[in-house]
């Protein structure tokens, strides 16, 4: 079908380039081509419980049926309601956008504005997908966001050193 699922880890960082292009990461390119059977095929969607974004290949498409009866049968078991309509139309609901060769896509407005992403962006892998964040949101999160916060502060400083030799 899609690709092998694909496990997504490490960081990388983007600003925000002409023609209002952020750039996928390298690592995560890879990935999510090969998760996209070949295709330059990033999936977007807003995250379901952080200010943030994810993004993932093709492939955890297929993980979604074993997903919802997991997530409804723990709903059952603690005795909460779960409907499940509501959960598909909420994981099948995401937006693909094509990158290029080097990783270039387009955000829409529409989940950027959900992320209140401005300038940059800020990339993090969390396995079956990876987050996408606003640096200035990412700051605000609890510590146990510490170790992200400080990468993404040491990537902003060396994209600002990059830009001033420019």
């Amino acid at each position: 079908m899609a690709g092998a699922p694909s496990n997504y880890w490490g960081q990388g960082f983007s600003p925000r380039g002409e023609k209002n292009r952020f750039v996928l990461p390298a690592d995560f390119r890879a990935a999510v081509k090969d998760a996209s059977q070949g295709q330059r095929l990033l999936c977007l969607d807003r995250h379901h419980k952080f200010p943030c974004l994810t993004g993932f290949g093709l492939s955890r498409v297929e993980t979604f049926p074993a997903r919802i009866a997991r997530e409804e049968e723990m709903a059952f078991k603690r005795g909460e309601d779960f409907d499940p309509d509501t959960r598909a139309a909420q994981l099948y609901g995401f937006l693909r956008a094509s990158f290029d060769e080097s990783g270039r896509f387009i955000l829409p407005d529409h989940l950027g504005e959900q992320a209140r992403v401005s300038d940059a962006l800020y990339f993090h892998g969390g396995g079956e997908f990876f987050t996408i964040w606003a640096p200035e949101v990412l700051f605000e999160m609890d510590s146990g966001w510490d170790s992200a916060k400080a990468t993404c502060r040491a990537l902003l400083a060396e994209a600002a050193q990059k830009g001033k030799r420019k």
